[in-house]
């Protein structure tokens, strides 16, 4: 059983994917999480900036661990990082595109008038960005080419699932992978 703080957090994770962060309540999130409305003021005396902060570093971390988990998992970077972007299209779509995004709904609403949650969300993308170049650096990819590439990925995939969402298919996400395959098997090649 989860704690209560644990409940918001997760609730406030799911609502922030779902509808972005000024639509989303600190009364919706008590509904959704079950928890008294007292819970949600101890542990985030904050208010809503903060919460917002703490859902989206817990999403940011899960996405970093899956990213090094699934390039760990194959040798060849192209392959790996193909697949990895493949797995986020299937992802978008059995969630009916309803999924992909509360980082990337987070900064694009919150970017211009929240300091900090620019900067959360910043550092996540940084984060990314880091284990995408690290894979590519190890695997023969000059370190500057290596990090300009995972730029390219990360700026591939958040956009790519804007644009699966709003066109209700995977192909946008299908056709990042496939070309950031080729420009790594070239920059491999270089």
């Amino acid at each position: 059983m989860s704690s209560a703080r644990d409940q918001i957090i997760e609730a406030t994770c799911e609502l922030l994917e779902l509808q972005g962060y000024h639509a989303t309540g600190l009364n919706q999130i008590v509904k959704e999480s079950g928890c008294p409305k007292g819970s949600l003021y101890h542990y985030f005396p904050g208010g809503k900036e903060e919460l917002a902060a703490e859902a989206v570093q817990r999403v940011g971390e899960a996405v970093l661990q899956r990213i090094r988990y699934n390039l760990a998992a194959v040798d060849d970077p192209a392959d790996a990082i193909h697949g990895f972007i493949l797995l986020i299209a299937q992802n978008v779509e059995l969630s009916g595109f309803r999924a992909g995004g509360p980082i990337t709904t987070v900064a694009l609403e919150t970017a211009s008038s929240s300091d900090h949650l620019r900067a959360v969300c910043d550092a996540i993308y940084t984060q990314w960005q880091a284990a995408f170049a690290e894979k590519l650096a190890n695997t023969g990819v000059p370190i500057a080419r290596a990090r300009r590439l995972a730029a390219l990925c990360v700026t591939a995939i958040e956009g790519g699932i804007i644009l699966c969402r709003t066109s209700r298919s995977r192909a946008p996400l299908e056709q990042a992978a496939h070309e950031i395959g080729w420009l790594i098997e070239q920059a491999r090649r270089a």
